[in-house]
């Protein structure tokens, strides 16, 4: 499998079918991205949960566990603003959010929402850097 490609995992719990995708390719998949995809599992029932560490396009250690994209379809999300889907999802990693993850883009969407447009958003090219490559005035 080609470095950085997508993964697509088809897993069948209690009567639905899951797609879960992450970035693979670019290292084993660490603790952080683990308790991730548990707890986010575990508190939505997602029916697609893509998580990508997007940590390597940032100003971290090579390894880092910061910076995480996910898109998150679950029919919890029916009715919700989007506001109170994301609240969700903060809830359910409350624990990360106050510690080793920096950034986290949410897409929460609904199935219908997602069928419309099945994809994971990219993120711009980091503008920032570490303390060591900014320029000072």
């Amino acid at each position: 499998m080609l470095r950085g490609q997508l993964v697509r995992q088809l897993v069948s719990m209690a009567g639905r079918v899951c797609l879960f995708r992450s970035s693979a390719g670019s290292g084993p998949v660490g603790p952080v991205e683990a308790a991730i995809r548990a707890k986010l599992e575990q508190a939505l029932s997602p029916e697609v949960l893509e998580l990508r560490n997007e940590s390597g396009g940032h100003a971290v250690p090579r390894g880092s566990e910061t910076h995480f994209r996910v898109a998150v379809v679950s029919s919890r999300f029916e009715g919700l603003s989007p506001l109170q889907r994301h609240r969700l999802v903060h809830a359910a990693l409350a624990e990360e959010l106050a510690g080793p993850v920096h950034a986290l883009a949410i897409q929460a969407r609904t199935p219908a929402q997602w069928k419309e447009n099945p994809q994971l958003d990219t993120s711009p090219p980091c503008l920032g850097g570490s303390k060591k490559t900014r320029e000072t005035p």
